[in-house]
């Protein structure tokens, strides 16, 4: 009885060790999110859409951590992917039967400049995730004029549908977003050079 009584003590002893030990890892967990949570809240306070910043890479927070690199280097992935789906879409816009002369070069003119951007996002991307640098203010300078070089293209796509505002309305709406991802991820550059 008494070995009866040791052993069923032993197991609850044992359960609740296990227990304490996921409840206090659970709360290390839950602390560590947050925290890389308001690290990238407070990180995107800093750009000029804040609120797209903080939605578009929150759900990374896992992944970024507190790493001002990493989160240049997310938000700049996010911006490039989202720049590769709506250069997909312009060129799906471009094939609308019905278009002008004048809105078929303008949409060509985007696609480009989309095209253009993507290859400056992209090599900005691969750079930053270059291990190393002899020169890591030169290397960063650089990246900040293949993103500023990206946004300028991006802006200039919608700018050749002067004629027909409808047109312009619908290229507009899926450039803006482009611009404002871009935008975020070039002012947080901009704070992890200020840091390095």
């Amino acid at each position: 009885m008494e070995a009866s009584y040791s052993t069923n003590s032993l197991a609850q002893n044992t359960l609740l060790i296990i227990l304490l030990y996921t409840a206090f890892s659970i709360t290390l967990i839950s602390a560590l999110e947050n925290t890389n949570v308001e690290f990238i809240r407070s990180s995107c306070s800093l750009t000029t859409y804040p609120t797209l910043c903080f939605n578009s890479l929150s759900t990374r927070a896992g992944a970024i951590q507190t790493s001002s690199k990493l989160l240049a280097q997310t938000a700049l992935s996010v911006a490039l992917d989202t720049t590769r789906s709506t250069s997909s879409a312009m060129v799906k816009l471009s094939q609308v039967h019905g278009m002008a002369p004048r809105e078929v070069a303008a949409m060509k003119d985007c696609i480009e400049l989309l095209g253009d951007s993507v290859y400056e996002l992209k090599r900005s991307l691969e750079e930053m995730n270059r291990p190393g640098s002899k020169d890591s203010g030169l290397v960063i300078s650089d990246i900040q004029t293949w993103v500023s070089s990206a946004m300028t293209d991006e802006d200039t796509c919608s700018e050749g549908f002067v004629n027909d505002p409808k047109m312009k309305r619908v290229v507009r709406g899926k450039i803006v977003n482009v611009a404002h991802l871009t935008s975020n991820a070039l002012a947080l550059i901009n704070s992890y050079a200020s840091f390095s």
